[in-house]
């Protein structure tokens, strides 16, 4: 049996968890820059606030219904992130993180005696150690897991959080019920066509008359979902698949660049933040490209996206390596294109090996003082906080990103931490 754990509408709840006086009230949090909603409390989507709605068009209605409107502050959600799945280890030792705020739980070689008393006690230690709400769904594989977590965030009052599919019953029940769009696993495109085909559900989709359409456009990727769905486990933890992934990292300026030096430190932290990355997964890059946009809307050039690659001689995750590489990008960048006013920057790295299957160059090698320099980079900033050790390109900070309505980094940082003040 799997388990799919997924705390409710995370980065609201992370904001509550030191702010309990805004329980029960319309919360939402923004993206970089205090841009766009990427996260609702379940009042504020009562109030019909979207997904994705840029926060300066709908300010009116925050503030006529007092709605608590926070910066995205990502330190946080990632420490309370990782004290979530250190405490899911209390219940199995293999926790596999699918995402900031779920993870599944493999219950291989245990003995429960109860899975829906399990699964509430997940949701009881996650709300008494944590303040985080949880949603726990249970099942022989881990799409039909992913199915029954829905089924108990949708159904609150009736499953108390916690769903599981132990029965044949309630597997069928459970497919009837779950759109296609909504089956992991299947995206826009192919529940567009399917639906074409009038598979609408789940359960249709594994009926034998859909098989040969599965094996023709999906593969056996598609046949491996419909396994999971008849309750057959057959997906593994997801492995990174570095062979087709980038990494990119890519900002929005909170104003508008003219200045080389400006962006130039914008560029080499990105290509930092690359690098770590890759370090982070294992993994090294071949080619870096440098991306630059300007506002379509303030240049007469019907083109205002650039870009410019470069292939390195050898595999690297060094920051050094990359950064140079994108700031040389950037130059040749600045240097060709007449539009000198950008408004985003990016870095993306890509062509992925893993770290361990380097081919080395027998005339052109990394410097081999790179590999301890970035360890010794790494240790640091992950003792005394994030990025304290910085790269000569960004010994000046020249840009901020836009966090007018930041909270404090309670568990982050030493002089943030709540304090409490206790009266006779």
């Amino acid at each position: 049996m799997y388990a799919l754990i997924d705390c409710n509408n995370f980065y609201v709840s992370c904001e509550r968890v030191f702010q309990p006086q805004w329980q029960g009230k319309p919360v939402v949090v923004l993206s970089n820059n205090d841009g766009c909603i990427i996260s609702r409390s379940e009042e504020a989507k009562g109030l019909g606030i979207g997904m994705a709605v840029p926060e300066f068009k709908i300010r009116p209605l925050l503030r006529e219904h007092g709605v608590g409107v926070f910066s995205s502050n990502y330190p946080l959600y990632g420490d309370l992130s990782d004290r979530l799945m250190k405490l899911m280890e209390h219940f199995t030792p293999n926790v596999e993180i699918y995402s900031i705020d779920e993870a599944f739980l493999d219950f291989t070689g245990m003995r429960v005696e109860d899975y829906h008393d399990y699964g509430m006690q997940m949701r009881t230690r996650a709300g008494n150690w944590l303040s985080l709400p949880i949603c726990v769904g249970i099942a022989p594989t881990r799409v039909l897991a992913k199915a029954a977590n829905r089924i108990a965030k949708k159904f609150q009052d009736h499953t108390k959080g916690a769903y599981v599919i132990d029965t044949e019953e309630k597997r069928i029940k459970a497919l009837k019920w779950l759109k296609i769009g909504d089956v992991w696993g299947i995206g826009y495109r192919t529940a567009r066509k399917l639906k074409a085909m009038n598979v609408l559900t789940a359960y249709e989709f594994i009926q034998p008359w859909v098989e040969p359409w599965i094996r023709k456009e999906m593969g056996v990727v598609g046949l491996r979902l419909k396994s999971e769905l008849e309750g057959r486990s057959v997906l593994g933890p997801d492995p990174i698949d570095i062979d087709k992934k980038s990494i990119a990292t890519t900002r929005s300026f909170p104003k508008q660049l003219t200045d080389y030096d400006l962006i130039r430190e914008r560029v080499s932290t990105f290509a930092t933040v690359c690098a770590e990355k890759l370090r982070r997964q294992g993994s090294c890059c071949h080619t870096v490209i440098v991306m630059l946009v300007a506002d379509k809307h303030k240049i007469e050039d019907t083109k205002y996206h650039y870009s410019q690659a470069a292939t390195l001689p050898f595999a690297t995750n060094s920051a050094l390596t990359i950064s140079n590489a994108s700031i040389q990008l950037l130059k040749n960048l600045m240097d060709s294109t007449e539009t000198k006013l950008f408004k985003k920057a990016g870095v993306i790295v890509t062509e992925l090996i893993p770290e361990d299957n380097r081919q080395f160059n027998l005339f052109l090698d990394e410097n081999p003082k790179h590999l301890q320099l970035m360890k010794t980079m790494d240790k640091v900033n992950r003792k005394m906080g994030e990025r304290i050790i910085r790269l000569g390109a960004q010994e000046k900070k020249t840009w901020d990103m836009k966090q007018n309505m930041l909270s404090n980094g309670y568990t982050t940082d030493f002089a943030k931490l709540l304090t409490i003040k206790c009266e006779e």
